[in-house]
């Protein structure tokens, strides 16, 4: 007799993150992926031009845990001026013992968000000076605003200097963010957020640098999260070249995408250089450890935060 299936909608998703630490979540499944506890395949992915979005499928199991998790993820540009979040999807959970299906946690790209998010306060914990005086955010969408919101259980800061290529949405996002009690400052160009920022995030789609490494000044950390795939990137390769310490989820995904795919590509001495996140965590490596360093992390995602994600949701009563 098959087992009931557990189905989730976004209200009740909410209700159980109230239970829930992304931050530490995301901080385990770095670990357990680095520990070789973590069968994440490459991920698919399906990228549209008319209207512009990308679907992401990313899936794996943890070897200690019972289940398999799929998740579809989706990102679509122009919804914003269509009064939609440009952020979708959802994950299907399965017993890994059968093959049955025991959840679908239908949260419209929620978690996808939030433990994207979760990854940057994990890479600030360990890369970031520990004075933060403003955030630099490149971008004005979701990630812009969950990133600094998350930064504020490992480097609290209130202070935010953005910039954006559109006028208007800049605006829009210094007076949501206005409304959740952080200050912000409209910066007139990415190297002036760099100029007035040690902690910076870049949060956007683009396909050609935003940041170059003749902008940036000694003790600036970088967490880069808008370039997941080929054919995005924030950063000027040399900034990946020359920085003191280059972090990442999984340096096997990292060679076909984002800011190491472009800096390195099959450059294998140099991307074996690279550390991964899970590393410093488990004490494997280590993360800054002087003022003055240059360090930049650079993620793509993996399914083994959503599996943690997906996991601690059921978990909730």
């Amino acid at each position: 007799m098959s087992s009931s299936i557990t189905f989730l909608d976004l209200p009740q998703i909410e209700e159980r993150l109230k239970g829930v630490d992304p931050v530490a979540l995301m901080e385990s499944a770095f670990a357990a992926f680095s520990c070789g506890e973590a069968v994440v395949p490459a991920p698919g992915e399906l990228l549209l031009e008319d209207p512009p979005g990308e679907v992401h499928i990313k899936y794996g199991y943890l070897t200690g845990g019972d289940t398999y998790v799929i998740k579809i993820a989706s990102g679509f540009w122009n919804n914003p001026a269509r009064g939609l979040s440009s952020s979708d999807g959802l994950l299907l959970v399965f017993r890994k013992d059968t093959g049955e299906l025991a959840a679908v946690l239908n949260d419209r790209g929620r978690l996808t968000d939030l433990r994207t998010a979760a990854a940057g306060a994990v890479a600030a914990k360990h890369l970031a000076p520990e004075k933060v005086d403003s955030i630099g955010v490149l971008g004005c969408g979701i990630q812009a605003e969950l990133q600094a919101q998350l930064l504020q259980s490992v480097r609290s800061c209130r202070t935010i200097v953005v910039w954006g290529r559109n006028a208007e949405r800049a605006s829009a996002y210094a007076r949501r963010m206005q409304e959740k009690d952080f200050s912000v400052e409209i910066a007139s160009s990415p190297a002036e957020v760099a100029s007035r920022c040690r902690l910076i995030v870049t949060a956007t789609a683009s396909p050609s640098p935003l940041l170059r490494w003749s902008d940036l000044y000694p003790g600036t950390h970088i967490t880069a999260i808008g370039a997941d795939s080929a054919d995005k990137q924030e950063l000027e390769a040399a900034i990946i070249r020359n920085a003191d310490i280059v972090v990442t989820d999984s340096r096997v995904q990292a060679r076909s995408r984002g800011e190491l795919g472009n800096a390195y590509g099959s450059d294998d001495s140099a991307m074996n250089a690279v550390v991964e996140i899970g590393e410093i965590v488990m004490g494997a490596a280590k993360g800054r450890s002087t003022e003055d360093q240059i360090t930049v992390s650079t993620f793509s995602g993996l399914a083994v935060q959503d599996i943690v994600m997906a996991s601690a949701i059921l978990k909730q009563p």
